[in-house]
Formats: structure tokens, sequence, C-alpha cells
């Protein structure tokens, strides 16, 4: 009886104590209470030049907690996860003020989506009234803009999260598609350009497509995985400046004509291909921006790359500026990345100052950027690098530096110095007393028999074709038109002939310089044509294994075949004559 009793009373306190704990009021835990509501979502989608799509949602979050000390630290947002495969960038801010963003993480408990989680710097205040506003941006590749038809250049189709997936409802959600202004909407799974929901659930799951058409080179689906911008300040304050970018075409079409941005008021520009011929066509279309029209003397065929180099000027009043306070002092602003409108996997800008100058200072503008400084023994150059460039990467570069204008003089004092030594020497040699001058007695040519310039023609002659036969030899047993132990017999037999014709004719060789005379003359003339043959075939075998290895483009290889040619035909031009010459003595 006593154990039921004790048994009983302490299953009655347990009740008493569950009863009694859930009757307790909790506060409110401020760090994880998250009491807002999502009041509106503006989602841009803008299409760059190049195909890449800058995703951008623009969320507004109102507060509705009732204590004081609630706040949010973070914020998920996600989409559909194919596109997170696609996702090259991404970034948080408010007005000028970034945020970390991790990437990949769960949306709650909810599968299938690509989410990120932004963490405030400092943790937003939701009480009952406060409203926040803040951006969420990703940059998308090209791979979801395709051509609808390869043969029809002016219609795509655009593949794109219709709306963002949320933690909680949105009462509205704005969509927006951004193209040049003469797109034209044709289909798809949203309503046009512009297109809104109201009630946007929490954890929306929204794929979309949009068919568009518009004119031909607004749009051109290229990657531009490195652009190098060389900026220079000579010692009389004039700028020059030149970018070479590299650009891959990932159309199934061809590509001829792409668009550019350069520094504002450049003139003079100059475009140059990979190999610095003048041949690509450079046309100002839009003085505003200073957006320049690039055309390619040879199209661009699908999925190969090409190289150009674009050289301007730049006013310097506009660039460039004397600081008033300090003596010759002199501050450099420019600014990079103003009106892009596609995406770059990495740009760098140096900045050459002249031969002498010293970097007193510059502001780092962009902390997402690299910065490095390098000094020689008179001169010193900046290198500004950044990755995955868009418009929203715009920033100005300010450095300051001494110059001195005694350095003008720096070059031509090196020169006047260099010749005062050598004519220092010179003068030294000169009047140096001078040894007993041998006098050497011309000798007259020694006539050549006829019959040895006849030896020497004929044996010349069989050696172009035992030449010829060892060359169509190798010809053979790569197509596989004689046996490989034939080929090596026969090979074997040529040489040795080969070896043996070539020892007879070097020792008919010296008789003919020792001769002396126009014999003496030909045999230097002859062995120059050898020397440029031999050149020549080891020229045209090495230019062929570049171009197997793609160092080559085929427009250059062809080119270059075509010079040696050339050349060596040139050369078996001069040894014919040399035979023939040999052969009109013996008559």
């Amino acid at each position: 009886m006593k154990k039921v009793a004790l048994t009983s009373i302490i299953l009655a306190c347990s009740i008493i104590i569950a009863v009694s704990s859930s009757l307790i009021i909790r506060p409110v835990n401020a760090a994880n209470s998250q009491e807002y509501s999502v009041e509106r979502v503006n989602h841009t989608v803008k299409v760059l030049y190049n195909g890449y799509l800058f995703v951008n949602d623009t969320i507004r979050i109102v507060g509705k907690a009732a204590v004081d000390t609630a706040t949010v630290e973070n914020f998920r947002l996600g989409f559909p996860h194919k596109y997170g495969q696609h996702v090259l960038r991404t970034m948080a801010f408010s007005g000028s003020t970034s945020f970390e963003v991790a990437s990949d993480v769960p949306l709650d408990d909810r599968m299938g989506f690509y989410t990120v989680e932004i963490t405030f710097p400092q943790p937003l205040s939701v009480t009952n009234g406060t409203v926040h506003v803040f951006t969420v941006g990703f940059v998308l590749s090209n791979s979801l803009l395709q051509r609808q038809d390869t043969s029809n250049v002016t219609s795509y189709i655009l593949d794109f999260p219709a709306y963002p997936g949320l933690t909680k409802p949105a009462s509205s959600c704005n969509g927006l598609i951004v193209l040049p202004s003469d797109a034209t909407f044709l289909s798809g799974s949203v309503a046009g350009f512009t297109y809104n929901q109201t009630n946007l659930p929490a954890f929306n799951y929204s794929q979309a497509s949009a068919t568009f058409s518009m004119s031909g080179g607004k749009l051109q689906l290229v990657d531009i995985p490195d652009m190098k911008r060389e900026v220079a300040v000579n010692e009389f304050g004039g700028i020059s400046g030149s970018d070479t970018y590299r650009m891959t075409n990932r159309m199934q079409t061809e590509l001829s004509l792409v668009q550019v941005l350069l520094p504002l008021n450049a003139s003079g520009v100059q475009a140059e291909d990979q190999f610095g011929r003048t041949k690509i066509g450079i046309v100002l279309t839009d003085a505003r921006t200073s957006r320049y029209n690039v055309t390619f003397e040879s199209a661009l065929t699908g999925g190969n790359s090409t190289l150009f180099t674009l050289k301007y000027s730049l006013p310097s009043e506009v660039y460039r500026t004397k600081q008033s306070d300090v003596a010759d002092s002199f501050a450099l602003v420019f600014p990079l990345f103003h009106d892009l409108d596609y995406y770059i996997e990495r740009a760098s800008t140096t900045f050459e100052l002249p031969e002498g100058a010293r970097l007193q200072s510059f502001e780092k503008t962009s902390n997402t950027s690299t910065y490095s400084l390098t000094r020689s023994v008179f001169q010193e150059t900046l290198t500004v690098v950044k990755q995955n460039v868009i418009s929203l990467d715009h920033f100005d570069v300010k450095l300051s530096y001494m110059y001195n204008p005694i350095w003008l003089a720096f070059r031509p004092a090196l020169w006047v110095w260099a010749l005062a030594i050598v004519g220092s020497v010179i003068a030294v040699v000169w009047k140096r007393p001078k040894a007993p001058v041998e006098m050497v007695v011309p000798t007259v040519a020694v006539r050549m028999r006829p019959e040895s310039l006849k030896e020497f023609s004929d044996g010349y002659e069989e050696k172009l074709k035992i030449i010829l036969g060892l060359n169509a030899l190798e010809t053979k047993v790569e197509k596989g038109k004689i046996p490989r132990r034939r080929y090596k017999v026969q090979k074997e037999t040529l040489r040795t002939r080969l070896s043996t014709l070539s020892h007879t004719l070097d020792e008919y060789k010296e008789k003919m310089r020792a001769a002396g005379g126009h014999y003496s003359e030909l045999m230097l003339q002859l062995e120059v044509a050898e020397s440029e043959i031999k050149e020549v075939d080891n020229a045209l075998r090495n230019d062929a294994i570049r171009h197997n290895q793609g160092e080559l483009s085929l427009e250059a290889f062809k080119k270059r075949q075509d010079d040696y040619r050339r050349r060596k035909e040139k050369a078996e031009a001069t040894i014919n004559g040399i035979l023939l010459r040999f052969r009109e003595e013996t008559r």
C-alpha cells in the first residue's frame, strides 16, 4: 500500500509541474522572432548584351512585432534548384552597404530550391511599423538564353525564375524583364515583359520562359573571359590607352560584329587583331557612353575564340589635374566599368606613370578589387584587378603622383653620355700606333676543268632527286601506300647514296672556293640558298605542329605557309641558275 501511495504522489506531482509549465508566459526571443511581413518584391530579370542574366530582387519588409527588442539577423531567398548551376555571382546590399551572402543553404525544410542566406551586419529592428528595403542580386550564365532557330537570328527563348521563393508570403511581386527597347514579346509562361502577382505564397517554385524577337546585333552570346586595359601617362601629361579583349562565340552561327565600351572622350581609336594587323573595323555608335562596333575581317565561328586590341588617346585635361597645394604633384581620376552592359569574367586595368614619377597615394574605392603596385628602377605601375564584373561594379580609381620636370632630360642625357663614351673609345683606338700593313697581291681566279663542272652539276641534280624521293617515300608511308619494312629498306638505301653524294659535292665546293673569282661567289650563293631551304623546311614543320595544337589560327597558318613557299621557290631558282651556268661553261 505504501508503494502504491508513493507512486500516486509522484505521478500527481508530475502532472502539476507539467500543467504549471504550460501556463508560464515566456518572453519573446528577439533574435528568432522575425515578426515581420513582406510587403512588396520587385523582381527584375535584366538580359545583358552578351546574354548573361542579372536577376535583381528588391525586397520591402515591414515590422509587426509588439516587442521593442524584436530583430531579424538574416533573410533567406531561393529559386528552383536547376538555376543554381548557372549562378556565377551573388550579392546583397542596401544603398552603399553590402551584406554577407552564404550560398546553397536549406530553405527551411523545403527541397528543390537553390537558396542564399543574407546576414545583416546589424540586426534589423522589426518592431511594429518599421520598414527595411534591401536588394539581392544574382548573375546567371548566358546558357539560359538561346536562339529559337539557328536560321532566325532575331528570335530568342529566355529561361528564368519568374518569382523568388521566400519563407513568408509577399503581398505583391512585380516582375520585369529588361531588354533593348526594340525587343518584342512573342509568347511565354508570363504575361509579357512586365507581369505581377498579388499574395505571392511562401516557398513559391516558379520556372518560366519567354520568347521574344529583336533586331540583329543587339544581343550577342559571347563569353569575355579576360579584358586587359593599359593606361599610360607620358612625361608631357599625355594619356594613351589600349583595351585587349579575349572573346568566345557561344552561338551556333558565325559572329562578325561585337560592341565594346571605351573610356569617355577617347579619340584616334584603332583596332588590331591578335597579330597586330589593323584589319578590324571600328565605328562609334553612341558618343554618350563611348560605345563602338568592332567588325572582324573574318567571321568567328561558333565555339571559337579571338583576341583584339583597341588603342586610343585620352584628353589630359579631363583625367589629369595638377594639385595646387603640392609642387610637381598631379592627380589622376579614372572611372571604371561605367555604363557597362556586358559581363566580364576578369578585368584588369594597369596605370603606367611616366619615368621618374613616384606614386603618393591612391584611394581604394572598391573593396572587392585587388590592387598591386610594381616598382622598377625608374617607373611605377598600379594594377587593379576585379573578377565577375557587371555594371553595378563601377567605381573611380583616384591616384596622385609626384613628377619633377627635370626627368624630361633623362633620356636625352643618357644618349649624350652614351655617344660621348663611344666617341672617346673611337678616338683612343684611332690615335693608337698602327702596325705595318702587309700587302696582299691579288690572285687571278683559276679556271675549273669542264669535266669537274659537269660532274658537280650532275651530282647536285642527283642529290635533289634523292631528296625528292625521300619526301615522296615519307608521304607514301604516312598514307599507308607502302609497307613499313619496305619503307625502311628504301629509306636506308637513299640515305646512304645521299651521304656519299654530299661528301663528293663538298670536295668540289672546296676546290671552287680555292679557285676564287666567280666560282667562289657562286659557292657562297649556293650555300646561302641551301641554308634558306633548310630554314624554311624547319619553319613549315613547326607551323604545322603549332596549327594542329591550336596555337596558330587557320588564316595565319595559310599565310605563313604561302610566305615560306615563296622563299623556298626563290632559293631553288638560285640553285637552278648556278647549275645552269656551270653547264654553259662545259659547252
